[in-house]
Formats: structure tokens, C-alpha cells, sequence
């Protein structure tokens, strides 16, 4: 069966290209960034925490260290007394270290303070009971109203014995300000953050260049397929170096070569193929000619031959006629696998074109309408179109049903360019779907099981390549109804043409 369809016209095809929003590039210098970060964050991080507790712990160890030498060395007349200690407690706030304290004093319920300031709000019940519990004293650093302190609970004591002490019941707490450590510890933080910047800028200069050493043979290696998807299979990458990256480029070249020396072969191959179905069928046409004007003399004679010798002229004459109707099919198609094949355009009434196409093979008779309005007018080759045109009517009739319609219009393509448009349908069962992605294939028989047909097989394909030769389209399908329908578009002001192959 000499049907075929196109699944569609097919529009130039435009290669849709995603775009991420991160490259690979950008991820490398991306990825450097993010070590060079982390590496410097976590060294400014460590280096700013020991700075830090080293200076507040040297800040905190002298205070400490100093209110607990001061506490020992004063004398104190128990039972306490809120006037008398005063001066005392202003005594040991005056000597305070590394910076002046205020010292207040607890005894039962005497409470005194060396100023007046109310510090005992920065004393915490925590700090109270540590001072209960450790003789030695205790020290707290709080925050009170965004102010950070320094709290220190020393109790007194009486000593019995070598090693024995008894409380006395005072505690003294001396309360310092830390403004100057916490404005040395912003400036640690501060030093730390802007060191940790230029760590960043440092870390984006090897990104770039191993960024850019690991992307140039990536880059490469897409413009060589690029290349070689253009058809250039002789395309090799320069290789550097012995790495991985050098394993793959040795990789592609390979590849390369085994894919260009198939291809050659198959080239080679296909050349010989084509040659020689040429060859035979110019071989063929010779003496073609001389069995069909035999085989004329003998259908005149043959009503005077007995009935045998008659059927048996006929058939040889029906079949050196098929024969040489497909060396004639044969030689159309050799020209255009050989890029011979050429247009002789001429601007043409369409609808006049297809009445003489019918009229020639006398599809006069009723077996096929036309709807052929007149004033459509187009560039074509006058003998191609022809052979489209009847290919496909013919087609129609042999393997569809009659009435065959023609139907001509002038109409646009799916990008807007003006086209003629020939639907040629016919009344039969239509294609079976399993039928139609072969249909325009050569030697295509839709039931295997018939091996011979009026055509040569080749009809459809011929049609095809006269079609995309006017730069058109062809497609078939089926009718809503019953049958089916051959769709041709060919664009109404093509000057040239060329093999699509």
C-alpha cells in the first residue's frame, strides 16, 4: 500500500535551551567562596572567643585574686555595725583593681555600701548562696540594664586552727563595672569580622582560576560535539595534563574516531547502493523499451490468438508495464538520493494545473470531483506538481474508494506563511493507525500478506521528496467520517528549491 503520512507539518526545529540560574562556574566560585568562609569565620570565631576570655579572665582573676588579699587584711569588730564599716568598705573600694569597686556589706540585717549607688541589684540570690557554701568566695558576671558587672561575694572568717576556718556571717560583695572589657571585646569582634572579608576576596581569586582550568575542557568538549552534531566528524579536543578531565577528552577523541570511520562506511555503503539501483535501473530501460513496444504489437494481435496464448500475452504485457513503471520510479528516486534532483518553477494556475493532471489519466469519468476555485496561482514545478497530484489520486483510487475529491485553497501555514494547500480524500476505510507512521516509506506494504499491488511501492516516497523539494509539507490521516485524506502545503511564492535530503 502506497500510503504515508507525515505526522504534522514540522516546524523548523528550535532548540529550547534551560537556563540555570546557577552555572557551573558560578557554583566552583560559589563553592571556594563558601570554604574560604567557613574557614575564615570558624578562625575568626576561635581567635575572637580566646581573645575575648583571655582578656576577661585576666580582668576577673586580678579583681578576684586583689578583693580576696584587701578582705583578708582588714580587721573587722564583730558584731558589725552599719557606721562603723562604712569607711572600711570605702577603704577596700578605693583600692580596688584593675579598676575601682563599690563594696557592699551584709551582716544578719546590718546592710552598708562604700557609695551610693544601688549595686546590691546586681547581686544575685546565685552568687548569695555560692557565698554560703564556698569560703574562698565566689564571683558572677551579669548584665544589669545593658550594663555588664563583675560581681564578687567574699566572706570573712575566723581561722581556728592550721587549716580551720569558722564564717563570721559577713560577706562582702564588690561589684565592678566591665564597660572598658566589653568595649575591648566589641573591638575584638569588630577586628575579627573585617579580617575575616578580606579572607573572602582571597578565596574568590583561586575559585575563578580553578574555575576557569576546570571549565575551559568542559568547553571545549561542547563546542567539539557541537561540532560533530553539525556534521564535522573529523572534530578532535587538544588534551592536557594526565587527569581526569585529559581520560576524558583521550575518551571523546576515540569515540570520535570510531563514530567518523562508521560513518564514512556507512556513507561508502549507501553510495554503492544508491549507484547501483541507478545503474540497473538505467541498465533496465533499454531494453524495457523494446519489450513494451513488443509487447503493444502483441495486445493488438492478441484478439486473434487463442485463449490461452491471449491471457498469457496480456499478463506479460500488464507486467512489463509495471516493470517499467517502477525502473521509471526507481531512476526518480536515485536522482533524488543523489541530490540531482532540481525545480524548474514556473507561476502556474494551481487549479488549471490539477484539471490537466486529471484529464491526462482520464479521472474524468465521475470517480474523482475536483474543487478547484480559479485564480490561485503559484510557483511551481509544473511536472513535479503534476506527479504529487496524481501519485496521490491514484493512490486513492487503488486503495481507497471512489468518489475520489481534489480540493484546492490557498490558506497559511503554522508560522504565518502563505501556502497552497491540495487535499486529496477519498471514500474508503481510511488508514489503520498502526499504518500511518510508515506510510511514506519506500517499498511500504501496509498488509504483508500481499505482496504485490498495482504500484510500484515507491508512489508516496516520490511524492514526499517532490513535495519537500517545493520546500513543503505532506501528511496524511483519516476523515471524521470515512476515509482518508492527503494533505499537501507548498508555499505559494517559492522562487527555488533544493533536495531536503
Amino acid at each position: 500500500m502506497d500510503r504515508a503520512p507525515l505526522a504534522g507539518r514540522v516546524p523548523p526545529a528550535t532548540r529550547g535551551r534551560r537556563l540555570w540560574a546557577f552555572g557551573l562556574r558560578t557554583r566552583l566560585v560559589l563553592a571556594f567562596l563558601l570554604v574560604a568562609a567557613v574557614g575564615a569565620g570558624t578562625t575568626a570565631a576561635l581567635t575572637y572567643r580566646e581573645a575575648r576570655n583571655a582578656l576577661l579572665k585576666t580582668a576577673q582573676d586580678t579583681a578576684v585574686s586583689s578583693f580576696r588579699d584587701h578582705v583578708q587584711q582588714t580587721g573587722f569588730d564583730l558584731p558589725v555595725q552599719a557606721e562603723g564599716i562604712e569607711e572600711v568598705l570605702r577603704d577596700l573600694a578605693r583600692k580596688g583593681k584593675p579598676r575601682p569597686w563599690v563594696v557592699f556589706a551584709e551582716y544578719g540585717s546590718v546592710r552598708a555600701s562604700s557609695g551610693t549607688s544601688p549595686v546590691s541589684t546586681v547581686i544575685t540570690p546565685e552568687l548569695r548562696k555560692a557565698a554560703l557554701a564556698d569560703p574562698r568566695g565566689s564571683f558572677q558576671r551579669v548584665v544589669k540594664d545593658g550594663v555588664p558587672y563583675l560581681t564578687i561575694a567574699m566572706p570573712t572568717v575566723f581561722r581556728t586552727g592550721t587549716q580551720g576556718v569558722l564564717p563570721t556571717g559577713l560577706i562582702l560583695y564588690a561589684v565592678m563595672r566591665m564597660s572598658e572589657e566589653q568595649i575591648n571585646v566589641d573591638a575584638l569582634l569588630t577586628a575579627a569580622r573585617d579580617g575575616a572579608l578580606p579572607g573572602l576576596a582571597v578565596g574568590l581569586l583561586p575559585g575563578l582560576l580553578a574555575a576557569r582550568s576546570v571549565l575551559r575542557p568542559v568547553r571545549e568538549l561542547r563546542q567539539a560535539a557541537r561540532s560533530m552534531g553539525s556534521g564535522r566528524l573529523d572534530t578532535r579536543i587538544r588534551v592536557r595534563g594526565n587527569d581526569e578531565l585529559a581520560d576524558l577528552a583521550h575518551t571523546f577523541n576515540e569515540s570520535a574516531g570510531s563514530l567518523e570511520h562508521s560513518v564514512r562506511e556507512l556513507r561508502l555503503a549507501e553510495a554503492r547502493a544508491r549507484r547501483f539501483a541507478s545503474d540497473v535501473s538505467h541498465e533496465l530501460r533499454t531494453p524495457l523499451a523494446g519489450m513494451l513496444a513488443v509487447t503493444e504489437v502483441l495486445d493488438e494481435d492478441a484478439g486473434q490468438l487463442d485463449s490461452d496464448t491471449a491471457r498469457a500475452v496480456r499478463l506479460i504485457s500488464a507486467e512489463t508495464g509495471k516493470l517499467a513503471v517502477l525502473v521509471e520510479d526507481l531512476i526518480e528516486i536515485s536522482r533524488f538520493d543523489a541530490r540531482a534532483a532540481e525545480l524548474n518553477t514556473d507561476e502556474v494556475d494551481a487549479a488549471e494545473a490539477i484539471r490537466k493532471t486529471l484529464a491526462n489519466r482520464h479521472w474524468t469519468d465521475g470517480r474523482v470531483l475536483a474543487e478547484l476555485p480559479d485564480g490561485i496561482r503559484a510557483r511551481l514545478d509544473p511536472r513535479r506538481f503534476d506527479i504529487v497530484v496524481a501519485n496521490l489520486v491514484g493512490n486513492a483510487l487503488r486503495h481507497g474508494a471512489a468518489p475520489v475529491t481534489v480540493r484546492l485553497r490557498s490558506g497559511t501555514d503554522s508560522e504565518g506563511v502563505p501556502v497552497l494547500v491540495t487535499e486529496v480524500a477519498d471514500s474508503g476505510p481510511g488508514i489503520r493507525p498502526e499504518v500511518l507512521p510508515h506510510i511514506f516509506d519506500r517499498f511500504y506494504k501496509a498488509d504483508a500478506a500481499r505482496t504485490r499491488s498495482a504500484g510500484s511501492g515507491l508512489g508516496l516516497a516520490i511524492t514526499l521528496e517532490n513535495v519537500r523539494l517545493h520546500g513543503g509539507t505532506v501528511r496524511a490521516g483519516n476523515r471524521p467520517q470515512v476515509g482518508a485524506v492527503f494533505t499537501v502545503e507548498i508555499p505559494l511564492h517559492t522562487e527555488t528549491g533544493g533536495d531536503d535530503e
